[in-house]
């Protein structure tokens, strides 16, 4: 299944078994979506249902807030998670602080949708990654979507839940052709072994799962046994996976997209340290983006971000840095 189509089939099904559930953004409706994730929903369920939005995200995700307190379930695309930080002080001060400062009286079951991360030369003002914003604003639930299946269960358990949900995307994944599973019970705030292993443990999430697969690959020829474990929910972390692994193997690395300073990374190695430290035989090393704006030219784009290059030679200097 694509990675869009799993998005889609999640939106098209919330929307069939619940009228509340409502969809709004720029370009969502008559157009289909930038990514072609809303397609075909404007011509099933109207304009009343899928909402085509002026081109401002204040508007959007304020309209968004104002529905899910009149009783709504809505989900607001936003179309990069560049674009959100116009819709700050909305997400940051009303979604997130509503229900607290109602004493719990008032829910706001809302879905915000957005992708992140580094696409192929759209520039420093598209390109970013800001989860680190979102997984300290305390109110907020933050998933993280790297696969079909993810994307379609997570997707539609988010749109259940009665409090704002940052759902990250990626904008490389849309078009990816990927295995979807059925899943019986599914936990969107549970990690994902992606693939076991013995002697390193590698943490991820989004797009970069699939840069660390492709580096574990070569790692394994080496004779590495790398652990992966996809996070799927940034906010809150599911250390009992993380923590399992790293007793296991004793040695972690986390790999994002984010920028190194202040990235989000930082917590889990923050969090790692904290209650797993005697645990380790190495110190954690944490691969991500440099601390630039995000170039245009294709070259220094990718030398600004992580790749399977970066994250072997990065890896295989920390081995023998740290006698692994």
């Amino acid at each position: 299944m694509l990675y869009r189509e799993a998005l889609n089939r999640a939106i098209d099904e919330s929307m069939a078994n619940d009228e509340s559930v409502v969809i709004l953004g720029e370009d969502v409706g008559r157009y289909g979506g930038s990514y072609r994730v809303s397609e075909g929903l404007f011509a099933k369920y109207g304009p009343k249902r899928v909402i085509d939005t002026p081109i401002a995200e204040l508007s959007i995700v304020g309209n968004a807030i104002g529905m899910a307190i009149a009783g709504l379930r809505p989900i607001a695309e936003i179309m990069t998670v560049n674009f959100s930080l116009l819709a700050m002080d909305q997400i940051i001060n009303h979604a997130a602080k509503f229900r607290y400062m109602s004493g719990g009286k008032m829910t706001i079951p809302l879905t915000i949708r957005m992708p992140g991360g580094v696409s192929k030369q759209l520039a420093a003002q598209h390109s970013e990654s800001y989860e680190s914003l979102y997984t300290s604003t305390p109110g907020l639930i933050v998933l993280a979507a790297s696969n079909a299946t993810y994307a379609y269960y997570g997707l539609k358990e988010a749109i259940k839940i009665n409090d704002p949900v940052i759902f990250l995307e990626h904008e490389l994944l849309y078009p990816m052709d990927m295995e979807f599973k059925e899943v019986k019970n599914f936990d969107p705030f549970k990690a994902e072994i992606v693939k076991e292993g013995k002697d390193i443990t590698i943490i991820t999430y989004l797009k970069m799962r699939y840069d660390v697969i492709k580096a574990s690959k070569e790692l394994e020829k080496e004779g590495i046994s790398v652990e992966i474990i996809d996070l799927n929910s940034l906010r809150p972390i599911d250390m009992e996976t993380i923590s399992k692994s790293v007793k296991k193997t004793k040695k972690v690395v986390l790999v994002e997209e984010d920028h190194k300073t202040g990235g989000y990374g930082a917590e889990i190695i923050a969090k790692i340290t904290e209650e797993l430290f005697y645990e380790l035989d190495a110190p954690p090393l944490r691969i991500a983006a440099e601390d630039v704006p995000i170039p245009y030219n294709r070259k220094l784009e990718l030398a600004a971000i992580p790749t399977p290059e970066k994250i072997i030679s990065e890896i295989n200097l920390w081995r023998k840095q740290n006698g692994i």
